[in-house]
């Protein structure tokens, strides 16, 4: 068992995430317990129609309300805002951020956690693309996409990170809240751009080989819409950073 002063609120944004919410909650206490690291889990629910606040309810009466803390919003208004509601209602000193959908294992964290005590971090981000780093699960198309957003992000963008598409990682409070600050982007966009603004306030990046694994259930909110905007977000950053 491992222990520092620090304090690790972990964001859980979600939506339509009833099945994968006992199971990723289960995971990360799991693993932060078997660590003795002090933490918090934040879920942050927008509106889900399917129930998830109400699962969220009673995950807080099994674990308690010191460590699953609720802070739901009435509808769905993007992942950017839901970092900022998070941050607002968080007591640690480091944020993580993880989907709620299983495809970030927790385990990774107490490598995240020791990989930024190690060099001093300001942002610990998981790669797939990089050292044991994988991708299980996805068809080929989705494999192409992915890959794809990532090579030309790194041509036009230089972020000196191996995954800028990726979003699972650790903050330092202060260094998460000034990203957020500059960002002017939404949706998936919105993670990719944290990395390019963290370069250009010269923050440290450290990177975790991860395996990122497709959800086993629900549906992904990945569309043509998605990409679409990616596209034309991808091409703003580039002129402007």
């Amino acid at each position: 068992m491992t222990t520092n002063a620090h304090k690790y609120s972990i964001l859980l944004p979600t939506y339509n995430e009833k099945d994968n919410l006992p199971i990723i909650i289960w995971l990360i206490v799991k693993y932060m317990k078997a660590s003795g690291y002090d933490y918090e889990i934040i879920v942050i629910d927008d509106g889900s129609p399917d129930g998830t606040l109400d699962v969220a309810k009673d995950l807080q009466n099994i674990y308690g309300e010191e460590r699953i803390v609720l802070r739901p919003r009435a509808a769905k208004l993007g992942l950017g805002t839901a970092y900022i509601h998070g941050i607002k209602h968080a007591t640690g000193n480091f944020i993580i951020i993880i989907d709620a959908d299983l495809s970030h294992h927790p385990k990774f964290i107490p490598e995240f956690i020791k990989l930024q005590q190690k060099a001093d971090y300001d942002i610990v981000s998981g790669t797939r693309y990089a050292g044991t780093g994988g991708v299980y699960g996805w068809d080929f198309k989705r494999k192409l996409i992915s890959r794809g957003a990532n090579f030309l992000s790194q041509v036009l963008l230089r972020p000196q990170a191996s995954d800028l598409t990726g979003s699972f990682r650790l903050y330092k409070k202060p260094v998460l809240e000034k990203c957020i600050a500059s960002c002017v982007s939404k949706g998936y966009v919105f993670q990719m751009e944290m990395l390019v603004r963290a370069r250009q306030h010269g923050f440290s990046i450290g990177e975790v080989p991860i395996t990122f694994v497709d959800r086993i259930y629900g549906t992904s909110k990945l569309g043509g819409t998605e990409i679409v905007q990616f596209a034309k977000n991808l091409l703003y950053l580039f002129a402007t950073t």
